[in-house]
């Protein structure tokens, strides 16, 4: 397996992880990244923002199967937001989100100082992941939260060790 930024031929494939996964837990909802405008065309959202990245994890064959997001949250306060880890579900239990995740903060911490995400209680295992990479639980979103549905919510000061 090997991670790369998101090329154009992706965009169909990880939109269709996105949504496999969503579905999986019954958060193919109103509020959620399944009806994110941008799900169908991630190359050119994280290629429009600035300081903003979309990576993917690929296997042998060059077949996509998961990927992660940074992107701008408050650009005044120096905040991004890690976005849409996905893992299709043949290729988890490999240590793929651990890789994406410290390639993500890694790219953060060169352009923010914190990373905030919002998730829900219900990913047990991704949470657990986000605080193993130092995120503090916070009671609530950040203001401008777009993603209505979620009730979990983290904020990373970066810089210093990125690894979990």
């Amino acid at each position: 397996m090997r991670i790369r930024e998101i090329e154009e031929r992706d965009n169909g494939i990880i939109e269709q992880i996105i949504k496999h996964s969503l579905e999986a837990f019954g958060l193919d909802i109103p509020g959620t990244a399944y009806f994110d405008p941008q799900l169908s065309a991630l190359t050119q959202f994280y290629a429009s923002e600035k300081n903003a990245a979309y990576w993917v994890a690929v296997n042998e064959r060059d077949e996509v199967v998961g990927g992660i997001g940074i992107a701008p949250f408050d650009v005044s306060k120096g905040i991004c937001e890690l976005q849409k880890l996905y893992i299709s579900p043949a290729a988890q239990g490999m240590g793929l989100s651990r890789q994406l995740v410290e390639t993500a903060l890694t790219f953060a911490a060169k352009h923010y100082t914190d990373c905030y995400l919002e998730t829900m209680k219900k990913l047990e295992v991704a949470n657990a992941l986000y605080e193993k990479f130092g995120f503090d639980s916070l009671e609530s979103p950040l203001v401008g939260s777009e993603h209505s549905t979620m009730d979990r919510w983290f904020l990373k000061r970066l810089g210093g060790e990125i690894k979990c």
